[in-house]
């Protein structure tokens, strides 16, 4: 899973722009080579419901409530064909509940993407708690800031045995022994 490789967390000049982003990219795409067709993207498009907390959250961060055809929300061009599935949307940070219903329950799930101490955290717990094995490539993972990044992942390491933190090398060296099945 890559999780919302998108400009707005990526450009310099975007409030959610993270400086580790460059170099998440490229473990994240030794990875999506290793893993082939079972590679799934997602994106977070600011569609959800403003009389909600979503809205309370947009008046907090205005420059990102533009319409989900802006081109903040567009993938990376690096994220361009990672996957041969259609990218999966959603206004949500979590992306699970999308995501099971193309895996099914108790699905084993690799999580990349940014940011870690946001969109990833709340898609890696939400998995667990749905059942579903995680593990997060921490290296192919960028957060807001290097402390966000190390706290999000001391929180996922206290959720084992559903979630595991790993790293790239070790996950690439794994890949033959996983048991992974095509999302379609």
């Amino acid at each position: 899973m890559v999780i919302d490789p998108q400009t707005i967390f990526a450009s310099p000049h975007s409030d959610w722009g993270s400086p580790f982003f460059a170099g998440a990219m490229a473990n994240i795409r030794a990875l999506a080579a290793a893993f082939g067709q079972r590679v799934l993207v997602t994106r977070w498009l600011p569609t959800a419901d403003r009389s909600t907390s979503w809205g309370d959250y947009f008046r907090a961060w205005p420059f990102a409530d533009q319409p989900p055809t802006d081109e903040l929300f567009d993938l990376v061009p690096e994220a361009v064909g990672l996957s041969r599935h259609a990218t999966l949307d959603a206004p949500t940070f979590g992306k699970w509940e999308e995501l099971e219903k193309l895996l099914g329950r108790g699905a084993d799930v690799v999580l990349t993407g940014v940011s870690t101490d946001c969109c990833v955290l709340s898609t890696a717990l939400a998995a667990a708690d749905a059942g579903a094995r995680v593990t997060v490539v921490a290296d192919a993972c960028a957060g807001s800031t290097a402390e966000n990044h190390a706290a999000a992942l001391h929180v996922l390491g206290l959720y084992p045995p559903q979630v595991t933190v790993s790293d790239t090398a070790a996950v690439l060296s794994s890949i033959p022994r996983r048991r992974g099945t095509d999302p379609q």
